[in-house]
């Protein structure tokens, strides 16, 4: 039985989708639930699996096209099972001969015949092993991560890179190489929101530091006894975010977000939580974790760090915010300025703990310290407002106790 495999149903906040990757190609074989399709929208890469046991009989939309909500990108025949043979016997007797090569490159799927074409390779000396000897994608991947050697192209276009994890590129020391490349959905979108960020808001941000001695010692006398009561490590990032509560209640302006010429005052307090993954900078969004306990909030920081790693994180995962926390620190950086993240009206910055010499009670100290900056909007937050929000933070970490006993 004929099935379209169609595009999901986006979101309103997802205009359209781009045809990532396809994992099969016209022909396969393909088993319930097996991943056929990437798509990938500004926010999210989405996957479309195969909806029974058949093959896939036809891809209509193909790697880099645009695709809308609901749109149809391929045909899939349930309980067929795949040939190797051309596709109708009765349609190769009548058409024309051609040649060996004709037939074969006939046989590649579009992101095969793409490769092999901008990566100038000569197709005899890779081993196909899909159906029939057919040369599948993974089987060029593969050829041009093994080194092997490619046809020699011209000198005026010099061989293109191998691309590496996460959209970098690498080159052949020595060789003076461009690769050019499209941005992903979701990079382009990223730096869409960041420009509009700073174009449209009038973007300050404050700094203080924050001796990050009591919560290490904390954290060092109860970690072990946390992990084997909640079955998951204890780590800053729920410190931080416990805090920003706290500071978020006694500032609300800082929770709240700019809708045209109203200002928009949230109830609630969902915090994005900045993760970088191989596909770009990701914000996946803690929601009411004024009511979540320190474990709870440990535990969906790494299911969502390992989703984003993954490239599984859903829409309704990445959907809303109140208010955002990036943690720089943990690359090496020592301070930096944290742009917004619209609609909200402010961002932490976290940073590296570092130890430095600190005046205590007139004596110099060694203490574990860590600079913590607070980007805002001054449309909507004045200046008062976000040192004493930054402050109250500083306060509740540097006396950690203060978190439990909610004062």
């Amino acid at each position: 039985m004929a099935t379209q495999i169609k595009a999901p149903q986006f979101p309103e906040a997802v205009a359209d989708g781009t045809v990532a990757t396809w994992h099969k190609q016209p022909g396969d074989a393909v088993a319930r639930e097996e991943l056929l399709v990437d798509i990938e929208t500004d926010k999210i890469v989405l996957e479309i699996v195969a909806p029974a046991d058949g093959v896939l009989t036809e891809i209509i939309k193909g790697e880099g096209e645009v695709i809308d909500s609901q749109e149809l990108i391929a045909m899939f025949e349930e309980g067929a099972k795949a040939s190797g043979s051309a596709p109708a016997a009765t349609e190769s007797e009548s058409a024309p001969a051609q040649s060996d090569d004709d037939q074969i490159e006939d046989n590649w799927g579009p992101a095969v015949r793409k490769l092999i074409a901008e990566n100038n390779i000569d197709p005899s000396k890779i081993s196909g092993t899909g159906k029939g000897g057919r040369i599948t994608k993974e089987d060029v991947v593969k050829f041009m991560e093994g080194g092997a050697p490619a046809k020699v192209a011209p000198p005026a276009k010099p061989a293109a890179a191998k691309p590496a994890p996460g959209g970098a590129v690498n080159f052949d020391a020595g060789d003076r190489e461009e690769r050019r490349v499209p941005m992903t959905r979701l990079r382009a979108r990223v730096a869409e929101r960041l420009v509009e960020a700073q174009q449209t808001a009038a973007m300050l941000t404050t700094f203080n530091e924050v001796n990050m001695k009591p919560v290490m010692e904390m954290r060092k006398n109860y970690k072990d006894q946390f992990e084997k009561a909640h079955g998951v490590r204890l780590g800053f990032m729920s410190f931080f975010i416990k805090a920003a509560v706290e500071a978020l209640k006694k500032y609300p302006s800082v929770n709240a977000s700019i809708d045209g010429t109203d200002i928009v005052y949230h109830g609630y307090y969902d915090i994005g939580v900045a993760v970088s993954s191989n596909r770009g900078l990701v914000v996946p969004i803690l929601k009411d974790t004024d009511k979540k306990n320190f474990a709870e909030i440990e535990a969906q920081i790494v299911e969502y760090g390992t989703k984003a790693q993954a490239g599984k994180l859903s829409l309704d995962e990445m959907t809303g915010g109140t208010f955002t926390i990036s943690n720089g620190g943990v690359f090496g950086s020592l301070i930096s300025t944290p742009i917004l993240n619209p609609p909200q009206t402010a961002i932490l910055g976290m940073h590296k703990i570092q130890e430095r010499p600190m005046a205590v009670n007139g004596k110099v100290e060694i203490l574990p310290m860590m600079y913590l900056a607070v980007s805002y909007d001054h449309r909507m937050i004045d200046g008062k407002e976000a040192v004493q929000f930054l402050v109250t933070i500083k306060d509740l970490l540097e006396d950690p106790a203060r978190l439990l006993l909610d004062i």
